[in-house]
């Protein structure tokens, strides 16, 4: 597992939520800002206990229009 970050996307990352899964899927961290996600792998990088972090789009309740 690399100990470091790359990135794959060039949006803004306000714009998502974070998905931080540890390995053997038994633990899923739900982050709102990516400082937190980077904060958890940080705490667990020396354990190599995550697997993955996701990048999850927000999703928006836009209005249906008129009825």
């Amino acid at each position: 597992m690399s100990l470091y970050f790359t990135a794959t996307s060039t949006a803004d990352y306000d714009r998502h939520q974070y998905k931080v899964v540890f390995k053997g899927g038994k633990k899923v961290i739900y982050c709102e800002t990516w400082e937190a996600a980077q904060h958890i792998w940080f705490q667990w990088a020396g354990m190599k206990a995550i697997e993955t972090i996701e990048v999850c789009d927000i999703k928006r309740n836009e209005p249906l229009g008129f009825r």
